[in-house]
């Protein structure tokens, strides 16, 4: 459409046109007009917020919930630098997200004024595009500009900076038709070279990551790996990259992985990388599969050019959907002998996913995360950065995308706001939060922003008192010279419960299963404070053990 408005009202628009229906926000003076407009169109979802932090991170699972940019908009200065880090877990997870920030008048500009930063300078590091709109007839151009940005190639984060005076210029503009990502087809020659290596392996593996797999393209890659016997391993965090009832998955990769799972990728004569970077955490350091992997063929699908060749050496590089690729290689070109590998992967996965046990603790975390499977199966798990997620990551058995949120990026203070931006989008969904004591205080006040916006999620907070992931690696390195890693906390069920949750607080591993019934049948959000002992950092270590006994 055509007509006068000013900037703040062409911007709220254009989102509109753009299919956006939810943005998360901290109010802030610079884009007045922008809640001005939003004032009058009821077809998005405006949720308030109560730190940055949350802001950024909100945007960013709603993102990788829809596959379309989850939207924030925060003010200048602190708002801004607040919200970076949602900003950084977006590209480094590969996920469409527009962070729009209101910015000082024009006339302003580079007098260090009020909260003034050069927000392009700053951002542009960190995201796909860092930019300024200088002329609100322009605004259709840039939004739509954005969302072909973060959805294309390998999707990621854009930073839109926004004068304030410039949202209050009444102009006229015509606005741009919705954008939608362009789907990448694969190579037909490469397709059958790669199909080759594959039937002509002696031990291949494949490793499934990154963005975009809907239902009809993990089909597809389930389909072909059951019919070649191919072990399918999940990349760092992205084990909902398939459903982990596929009768060939292997389990994941990153942190604490399985050590027979381990030994196959060692083993593998030819790699198949469909989505994943094959980033740092995945490859244990670029060790477990070395950037030269001599002895290896590897094979990489990638929707972006730029990430073939980047670091690894690729045998046959193919830049498409791994969707496509994989619908490709669904359509038989000759016999395919099934191997016993991928059964036997996922045997092995399922002993490796079971837990047992263990001695001398008051509460197990691993029989706690049994006691979840059987409650609720197809919840979606949301976490962020702690040793506490280990237990999940080693013992939940994901279904399909989406049901692990968790930042690839390591970011402490993800679990809360995440499962907030989950169980709006999938209400009808169980949607848990899982926090470390650490980790739940970098974002604990969105607890508020739950219980407004009535996003009934369950949060678990695993207290050990400490930061248990810097405690592991101050023992390796320092043993018993312990410094700045000790926390002395809140009672959490009380701090829940006056944000009007229902919380209760269990320390024994038969207290969880009814503790956590009570939580299912109570309304609204829900938390539940597990004590812990610190002395037991993972599944597999101990304090004890990390110091060499």
């Amino acid at each position: 459409m055509t007509a006068t408005r000013t900037g703040g009202r062409i911007l709220v628009d254009n989102l509109v046109a753009q299919g956006c229906d939810r943005i998360f926000h901290v109010p802030g003076e610079s884009f007045l007009a922008v809640l001005d407009a939003l004032h009058d169109v009821p077809q998005i979802d405006v949720v308030t917020c109560r730190q940055e932090g949350g802001v950024g991170f909100m945007a960013c699972a709603d993102g990788a919930m829809t596959g379309r940019p989850g939207v924030a908009f925060v003010t200048r200065g602190p708002g801004a630098t607040n919200a970076s880090i949602g900003v950084h877990v977006a590209m480094q997870d590969s996920q469409p997200m527009i962070l729009f920030i209101g910015d000082v008048d024009r006339g302003m500009r580079d007098r260090e004024g009020f909260q003034e930063v050069d927000f392009p300078a700053f951002f542009g590091p960190i995201c796909k595009w860092a930019t300024r709109i200088e002329d609100a007839r322009r605004i259709p151009e840039y939004v739509a500009r954005a969302y072909a940005t973060a959805m294309n190639g390998r999707p990621g984060p854009v930073v839109i900076a926004l004068p304030e005076d410039m949202l209050c210029d009444v102009v006229e503009a015509l606005d741009r038709p919705r954008i939608d990502r362009i789907l990448q087809d694969s190579d037909i020659v490469k397709d059958l070279e790669a199909r080759d290596l594959l039937e002509n392996a002696s031990a291949p593996i494949a490793i499934i990551g990154g963005a975009y797999w809907d239902d009809a393209a993990l089909a597809d890659v389930g389909a072909f790996a059951t019919e070649f016997g191919l072990p399918l391993a999940a990349a760092f965090r992205r084990q909902d990259a398939v459903p982990n009832d596929c009768p060939v998955y292997a389990g994941n990769l990153g942190y604490g992985p399985n050590p027979k799972l381990v030994a196959r990728v060692k083993a593998a004569d030819v790699v198949l990388v469909l989505g994943a970077r094959l980033g740092e955490a995945t490859t244990d350091g670029y060790t477990l599969i070395t950037p030269d992997h001599p002895g290896q063929t590897l094979i990489h699908v990638h929707p972006d050019p730029n990430e073939l060749n980047r670091v690894y050496r690729t045998d046959v590089a193919i830049c498409a959907d791994p969707g496509q690729f994989a619908k490709m290689m669904t359509v038989p070109t000759s016999d395919v002998e099934q191997r016993p590998d991928g059964a036997e992967a996922h045997a092995e996965w399922l002993e490796w996913s079971t837990p047992k046990p263990r001695e001398g603790v008051a509460l197990d975390l691993g029989q706690c995360v049994a006691a979840m499977r059987d409650r609720m199966p197809d919840a979606i798990i949301c976490n962020g950065a702690g040793n506490f997620s280990s237990w999940w990551h080693r013992y939940w058995h994901y279904a399909a995308q989406p049901s692990q949120l968790a930042p690839t990026a390591g970011a402490m203070g993800y679990g809360v706001p995440a499962a907030v931006a989950a169980k709006l989008r999938a209400p009808d969904r169980p949607v848990v939060a899982l926090a470390g004591d650490g980790d739940f205080m970098m974002n604990g006040q969105e607890l508020a922003t739950a219980i407004q916006h009535q996003a009934d999620i369950l949060v678990l907070v695993i207290d050990n008192g400490a930061y248990g992931t810097i405690r592991m690696h101050q023992e390796r390195e320092y043993p018993r010279r312990l410094s700045g890693t000790t926390l002395h906390n809140p009672d959490f069920a009380a701090l829940a419960r006056a944000y009007g949750c229902w919380a209760e607080t269990v320390e024994t591993t038969d207290g969880f299963a009814p503790a956590l019934d009570r939580a299912l049948a109570a309304p609204g959000v829900r938390l539940l404070h597990l004590k812990t002992d610190v002395e037991f950092l993972t599944p597999g270590l101990t304090i004890t053990s990390v110091r060499g006994g």
